[in-house]
C-alpha cells in the first residue's frame, strides 16, 4: 500500500490519486495529514505538499487539487521524455511535473467547463482542446505519466511487488439506423423512392427495390457478420441501438416493428446491448427515462451502458442525467473527426462533478477512434497507418482500446470499403500480447 501525506486531503486529491495509483497501476493507496502517522508507516509512502518533510519521496503539489470551482489557470506546456506535461516542479521534487494536478485537469475535463465556442450540434471541438493545440492528443498522457511515476517509485522501493495489466480491446458498435431500405413503412419508402428519382440516384433506386423484393440483403444489416465476429472474440462488444422517436436528427426504425425488436434481442444474446440516447433525450430527462425503460423492456435486464447521439456531451448535465437514472457506464467521451485521447487516458475513469466537487459512480469509457475519423484518408493503407499508431500508443501503457464503428461501416459500400479489414486488425491486436 502507498501512504500519501498531504497538508490537506481533498476530494480532488483522493480522486486523482486513486485513478493513477489504483486503477492504472494497481497500487492500493491511503491518505494522511498527520505527520506522525506518515513517519510510522513502514511501507511505500510519499508526500504531496508544498515542501518536503525530509528525504522521503516528495512531489510538490500544484494548487488545483486544493481549490474549489474553476479558476483562470496559466498552463505552460513542456516536453518530457517523449511526451508533454504541464505544472512544472522545482528540482527537489522527485517528479519534474505535478502529474496529479495535470491528470486531474484532463480527466475532469476542466477546460470543457470554461467558456468555449461549440459547433452546430453544441459539441466541444477537438481543435479547441489543450491536447490538440499542443500536439499531444495522440498520446494517452495520463497513463504515460502514471508509468513514469511507477518507475520512480520502483527506484525508491525496489522490493515492492508491483502488479501488471494487459492490453485489451472494447469494441463499440453504434446503430443509429439498423436498416437502410427495409422496415421503414410505406410513407418513408415512397419518400425515399421520390428522393432517389429527384436526385438522379438511379443506382440507389435499383438497390432499394432489389432489397425490398428480397433479392438482396439490406446493406446496413451487417448483424450476422458482427455476431460471428463476437463469437470469435473473448471480450464483449457493446452495441448501442437508437430507439428514440423519429425526428430531424434521429431516423432509426420504430420499436413497434417486430423485426427490429427481434434484431435487438438476437444481438443481446451474444453482445452487451446499450442505449444510444436520441438527440432530444440529451436535454430532456423524461425522454431519456422513457427510452431507458423501453430498452430494458426489450433486453429484459437493467440497462448499464449508454452513448449519446452525435457524440454530444454537455458537462456536467449529460452525466448527471445518467447518474439520476442509475446508468453505470457512458461511451460518449471522444471526438468524431479526430482520433486520440479526449480525456488524456486509455483507462476507464469515474466522472468527477466539478460543480458539486464529488466523485460520482458513473464510469466514463472514453473512445479513442471513430470510423468517421479515418475517412479523411483516401487510401486503405493510410487508414491502417493511423489505426496502428493508436493501437501502438495504447499497447505501450497496456491500456484499453475503445474504437467506435457503425453497423454500416461493415457494409462494404462506397466510402466504407475495407472497414471490415480494419475492424479485424483491432480484434487481432490482442493476439500479440
Amino acid at each position: 500500500m502507498l501512504l500519501v501525506y498531504s497538508h490537506k486531503i481533498t476530494p480532488r486529491l483522493k480522486y486523482v490519486f486513486k485513478q493513477i495509483c489504483t486503477r492504472i497501476l494497481g497500487i492500493p493507496v491511503s491518505f494522511t495529514s498527520t505527520i506522525e502517522e506518515f513517519i510510522a508507516h513502514d511501507s511505500m509512502k510519499m508526500s504531496y505538499t508544498n515542501q518536503a518533510l525530509g528525504k522521503e519521496f516528495f512531489v510538490k503539489s500544484h494548487s488545483i487539487l486544493f481549490e474549489q470551482g474553476l479558476s483562470d489557470i496559466d498552463i505552460v506546456i513542456h516536453d518530457w521524455e517523449g511526451s508533454k506535461c504541464f505544472f512544472q516542479n522545482p528540482e527537489n521534487s522527485r517528479l519534474p511535473f505535478d502529474i496529479f494536478s495535470a491528470a486531474f485537469y484532463l480527466l475532469s475535463r476542466y477546460e470543457e467547463y470554461l467558456p468555449h465556442v461549440k459547433d452546430e450540434y453544441g459539441r466541444f471541438n477537438a481543435s479547441d482542446s489543450l491536447a490538440f493545440k499542443h500536439d499531444f492528443l495522440h498520446q494517452p498522457v495520463v497513463d504515460i505519466w502514471a508509468y513514469k511515476f511507477k518507475d520512480a517509485l520502483q527506484k525508491q522501493y525496489p522490493d515492492y511487488q508491483f502488479t501488471d495489466r494487459t492490453y485489451t480491446v472494447k469494441p463499440i458498435i453504434d446503430v443509429p439506423m439498423a436498416f437502410y431500405f427495409v422496415q421503414k413503412g410505406l410513407l418513408r419508402t415512397i419518400g425515399g423512392t421520390l428522393s432517389d428519382i429527384g436526385r438522379f440516384k438511379f443506382r440507389q433506386l435499383y438497390q432499394r427495390y432489389l432489397v425490398l423484393f428480397r433479392f438482396k440483403r439490406d446493406p446496413y444489416n451487417t448483424f450476422k457478420w458482427i455476431i460471428n465476429k463476437q463469437k470469435q472474440f473473448k471480450h464483449k462488444f457493446v452495441v448501442f441501438f437508437l430507439i428514440g422517436d423519429y425526428s430531424t436528427y434521429d431516423k432509426n426504425i420504430n420499436l413497434n416493428k417486430k423485426k427490429f425488436v427481434a434484431l435487438i434481442k438476437s444481438v443481446a444474446d451474444y453482445c452487451q446491448v446499450g442505449l444510444k440516447a436520441s438527440y432530444f433525450a440529451l436535454e430532456d430527462l423524461k425522454i431519456l427515462k422513457k427510452e431507458k425503460r423501453k430498452m430494458e423492456g426489450v433486453i429484459n435486464t437493467s440497462l448499464e451502458a449508454s452513448r449519446n447521439s452525435f457524440t454530444k456531451l454537455n458537462l456536467p448535465h449529460s452525466y448527471r442525467n445518467l447518474i439520476e437514472l442509475e446508468i453505470k457506464e457512458d461511451y460518449t467521451m471522444g471526438y468524431i473527426n479526430a482520433s486520440g485521447f479526449r480525456a488524456g487516458t486509455c483507462t476507464p475513469f469515474l466522472f468527477y462533478d466539478m460543480d458539486y466537487e464529488i466523485q460520482t459512480p458513473l464510469i466514463v469509457n472514453s473512445f479513442h477512434l471513430m470510423d468517421f475519423a479515418l475517412l479523411k484518408h483516401a487510401s486503405l493503407l493510410d487508414k491502417k497507418g493511423e489505426l496502428l499508431q493508436i493501437i501502438d500508443q495504447i499497447k505501450k501503457v497496456k491500456g484499453t482500446f475503445v474504437p467506435v464503428f457503425h453497423n454500416y461501416s461493415f457494409s462494404g459500400i462506397d466510402q466504407w470499403k475495407g472497414f471490415k479489414e480494419l475492424f479485424n486488425i483491432i480484434l487481432e491486436s490482442t493476439d500479440e500480447n
